[in-house]
């Protein structure tokens, strides 16, 4: 039978910056992986994310002469940075006979400059698949897809609305579509849906982010750790032969009490009513460890004749997420 006698905690004492930098994909097109192992939640500390993409403004309209589009001014994120581009005309490009159906790509390019992107036509039809006769061209790295313009005319005229194309996620990249999820146990975050491969190398938009990884610091003189974990309850109401039950879950908080120095000037308590990480191994020598993040809480006693101690609570929005190697 296993003890404890052995065991560590370590709490998040610091936090390491990661300046804003591409995130990996993890070769789904939906989890991106940051340089950071994990992230810090701690207020004033939390990640920035920032995938390529349009922010506000960019609205498309035709031009009262032919072939020329209006684009009014806009904001957009390019490399995690916030950038903002003038109002602008730009011409676009019209298929030749035999390659009439065309799809010019308006974007906006890494520099911050309005660009046009024309794609190869087909004599019939449109079609989905980038790159290919008819469809829309990839986007070169770096820069974003704010509309399409589909035209079928060999012949200049003037570009008409049905031709402007802003459906997002299809025909415009916005940064917060699709929505994300912060994993921050393992330093990565996950899209709702997969992003398209739109640019150049058949390769998703830019994905980027800033951060802060936990610096952790093992803390001396303390007992009774229990971790945040689900706890069921079950509710019944009588019916008439018998009774029907419903079972809800709740997460329990994690605690630990501290043995403190003078209970003023401890450094675990400038931690207090932050949202930190604790990692709990059950023997220092073994690997298995269970990691937590949650709103710190001290309650301190001061006895004449005993230890000066902190009853520590986690209050967690997760359980604990169990590292077995």
């Amino acid at each position: 039978m296993g003890t404890a006698q052995n065991g560590g905690l370590y709490y998040e004492a610091g936090q390491t910056p990661v300046a804003m930098a591409a995130l990996t994909d993890s070769g789904d097109n939906l989890t991106f992986e940051s340089a950071a192992t994990r992230f810090s939640l701690k207020s004033g500390y939390a990640p920035v994310i920032r995938p390529d993409g349009l922010v506000s403004g960019g609205l498309i309209t035709a031009h009262a002469d032919n072939n020329k589009l209006s684009i009014s001014a806009l904001t957009c994120y390019l490399a995690g940075v916030l950038t903002s581009v003038n109002a602008g005309t730009l011409t676009i490009t019209r298929g030749g006979s035999g390659t009439e159906f065309i799809i010019n790509s308006l974007t906006v390019n890494s520099s911050g400059a309005l660009t046009l992107v024309t794609g190869t036509g087909h004599a019939s039809a449109f079609n989905e698949v980038r790159a290919t006769a008819g469809a829309p061209p990839l986007i070169p790295v770096g820069s974003i897809e704010i509309a399409q313009i589909r035209t079928t005319l060999e012949a200049a005229a003037a570009i008409t609305t049905d031709e402007i194309y802003v459906v997002v996620g299809n025909h415009r990249e916005y940064y917060a579509y699709p929505s994300w999820k912060v994993n921050e146990e393992d330093g990565t975050i996950t899209f709702v849906a997969a992003l398209p491969d739109s640019h150049t190398g058949v390769i998703p938009k830019g994905v980027f982010a800033s951060c802060y990884q936990p610096v952790m610091s093992i803390l001396e003189n303390i007992a009774d750790v229990v971790l945040p974990e689900t706890t069921n309850t079950i509710t019944s109401k009588e019916v008439y032969g018998g009774a029907i039950g419903a079972v809800s879950s709740s997460i329990g908080q994690g605690s630990f009490t501290a043995y403190l120095s003078d209970g003023i000037s401890d450094f675990l308590l400038a931690q207090k009513n932050q949202k930190i990480w604790f990692d709990w191994y059950p023997d220092l020598n073994e690997t298995p460890c269970a990691k937590f993040c949650g709103i710190f809480g001290v309650s301190r006693t001061f006895p004449a004749g005993d230890s000066i101690q902190a009853n520590c609570t986690v209050t967690c929005e997760k359980t604990a997420t169990e590292v077995t190697a």
